[in-house]
């Protein structure tokens, strides 16, 4: 959406800094408790952090406030309900609405529209529009952020203000339609995965009556850190969270580390080995992997540790057994740390899990692996559908606001 597409179709180009007020945002000091107070507090503005707006059109709360002492510390902005926020930093483009009085941090640029010139609520679909141009512009420099610069200097399409919105309630309407559709498929999904949990808790946990530590089924093996000195672009693949995100390892666009590295865990019996489980210990707790036959050697980093068998267990078995309501219940309380969540080596060795007769387990493993196969089908094609969905909606905002279609006659057409 460059100036000069906005020149060949013939229509009024705007320019961001021409027809908002651009304001970025700060955030006063962590370590001064005096500055920071609840959400909700007589004396507090909403403080909005990315967090905050993600996947929100519309900001109405907060989880933190600053004080009048906080907002003085570094001379803080105020929006006022209609305040448009895009992100610069870590969620590039992601753009809400403040639906109340608030202020923002540095990863934050305040957006406030000149009511005479632009219709916030188009601007909105504007920015949105635009995120994949602006995360263009973020991949093709060595930095990994926006400056408001760089949003200023925006032009965009800019018609009449009856025709802004009439764009943005036409985009308001279809859009709504989509995400009703799209938390359709997510609310599917969610019954999907509880129909998966109790169909575990069904077969691994009510089976059998006896429940041991981990220790004693399995080694749990303490990991590495992959240090920047042990970096490599093409040697051994390094699995970490993402790659111990299904029932096994997948080494697809993983990080690679040298074969000195690998040596080091192979020669302290810490590399991975078929049959091994992955536990991830850190973010994502709980996740488990199998390394299936075939995989090739790879390295593991301080995120995971090794699940290495000792007596007669099915890999398959385990890694429901260790996904089930009730190991997941222990894994919970068993966590520590308030925004950075893990669990330690010595409560993973704790764990309680069921071992009944080893070909008990393959039987119930078996049973599991079909049972879920096609509940798995079903979450893979409610995911399509939902993105299916996204795209379409990403398509459309970009048209309206480009002018390519007339939402006038598109609505009565409807």
């Amino acid at each position: 959406m460059n100036e000069d597409l906005i020149d060949s179709q013939n229509r009024t180009k705007g320019r961001l800094k021409w027809d908002a007020r651009l304001v970025s945002g700060g955030t006063p000091s962590t370590n001064e408790a005096s500055y920071w107070t609840n959400y909700g507090a007589l004396d507090g503005t909403p403080f909005v952090a990315i967090a905050d707006m993600s996947g929100r059109e519309r900001i109405n709360e907060t989880n933190k406030a600053l004080t009048n002492a906080g907002m003085q510390s570094r001379n803080m902005p105020v929006g006022d309900p209609g305040t448009l926020l895009l992100a610069m930093y870590a969620s590039v483009g992601e753009v809400s609405l403040l639906g109340i009085q608030a202020t923002w941090n540095q990863a934050l640029l305040g957006i406030t529209p000149d009511p005479r010139c632009v219709n916030a609520q188009y601007l909105r679909y504007v920015l949105l529009a635009m995120r994949p141009e602006l995360l263009r512009d973020v991949r093709s420099t060595t930095q990994d952020n926006l400056n408001a610069g760089q949003i200023g200097d925006i032009w965009y399409l800019k018609p009449p203000l009856s025709e802004q919105r009439a764009v943005a309630d036409y985009l308001d309407q279809e859009t709504t339609q989509i995400d009703e559709l799209v938390a359709k498929q997510e609310e599917f999904i969610g019954l999907l995965k509880e129909r998966k949990s109790s169909l575990v808790t069904h077969e691994v946990v009510h089976a059998v009556a006896e429940r041991n530590p981990l220790r004693r089924v399995v080694d749990v093996i303490d990991c590495a850190h992959v240090t920047a000195d042990f970096v490599d672009d093409e040697r051994y693949p390094v699995a970490s969270i993402r790659e111990c995100q299904g029932a096994t390892v997948d080494l697809t666009g993983c990080n690679y580390t040298t074969e000195e590295f690998y040596n080091h865990l192979r020669s302290s019996g810490r590399a991975p080995r078929v049959g091994d489980l992955l536990f991830v210990r850190n973010v994502s707790v709980g996740l488990v992997a199998e390394v299936a036959p075939g995989t090739r050697d790879f390295a593991i980093g301080q995120e995971t540790v090794l699940l290495r068998r000792k007596t007669n267990i099915d890999p398959k078995f385990l890694r429901y057994a260790l996904t089930s309501a009730e190991v997941g219940h222990a894994i919970e309380n068993a966590m520590i740390g308030a925004t950075f969540r893990r669990i330690n080596v010595s409560a993973i060795r704790a764990l309680p899990v069921p071992v009944p007769p080893l070909e008990e387990q393959t039987r119930i493993a078996t049973r599991l692996e079909q049972q879920i196969s096609r509940i798995d089908a079903l979450i893979t094609k409610a995911e399509e559908h939902i993105a299916l969905a996204k795209e379409r909606r990403a398509a459309l905002i970009t048209a309206a606001v480009t002018g390519q279609f007339d939402v006038r006659t598109a609505r009565k057409a409807g």
